[in-house]
């Protein structure tokens, strides 16, 4: 997904721009991290008190160059109004935050308020067309036939969430004005892999097929996740 993310930046923004990308639901600050060491100026995002003390501690193990780049807001990925004036960045990240919430039109509105024009969202979401694929792969065809029918799963976590469709986040990124530019899917042949698995030796190999399949129809229709990409007319 970096990858991915990289690609969409390198092709909107001149090449050392230095860029004010806003991460909501960042994380342990992985991707502001990674933006900020590129030049960026990143603002980051995150509810969760213990992931939030986890990014501030990567943080502090920073040079002092890259910490001033990074500022980071305890808050809610529907408040970003509260913190931040409309337009105020040109790169806004919503990672794996949208299954958490049950009605994401109004955050993704707010999120389409923040950008300024020409600039790009990029949203990873679990893909609710291809939620049989992780059950129907494992060979637990009960769970595999019942997601045909919803956008509702249980992840990893044991946490009951849901999945989000190609055609209505679509949709919705167009009613915010920051429609579709490209799309690609994630995980689409590692999704099965056990958690703490080791890293294979042939990684790079494994890299190169993920990226490929991730461009390439039918592979990433089916993607355990999808990693959307709009622009702010």
């Amino acid at each position: 997904m970096a990858r991915q993310l990289d690609e969409q930046i390198a092709g909107r923004f001149p090449v050392g721009q230095r860029l004010r990308v806003l991460d909501v639901g960042m994380g342990q600050g992985t991707q502001a991290l990674r933006l900020a060491r590129a030049g960026h100026q990143v603002t980051g995002v995150e509810k969760d008190a213990t992931m939030l003390a986890a990014a501030r501690e990567s943080l502090a193990g920073e040079p002092e160059g890259i910490r001033e780049r990074v500022r980071l807001v305890q808050g809610d990925g529907r408040d970003t109004g509260v913190h931040f004036l409309p337009g105020s960045f040109d790169v806004v990240l919503c990672h794996g935050v949208l299954m958490y919430v049950e009605e994401p039109d109004a955050l993704l509105a707010g999120l389409g308020r923040m950008l300024a024009p020409g600039g790009l969202v990029s949203l990873l979401v679990r893909n609710a067309d291809a939620l049989a694929m992780r059950p129907g792969l494992s060979g637990d065809w009960a769970t595999a036939l019942d997601s045909f029918d919803t956008v509702s799963y249980t992840n990893r976590l044991g946490l009951d969430v849901r999945a989000d469709r190609l055609a209505a986040l679509t949709a919705t990124l167009a009613g915010i004005g920051a429609p579709l530019q490209a799309w690609y899917g994630v995980r689409v042949f590692t999704d099965t892999a056990v958690d703490g698995a080791e890293i294979p030796a042939d990684l790079e190999s494994l890299l190169a097929a993920e990226e490929r399949a991730g461009r390439t129809d039918p592979y990433r229709a089916v993607a355990a996740l999808l990693h959307l990409c709009g622009v702010r007319g």
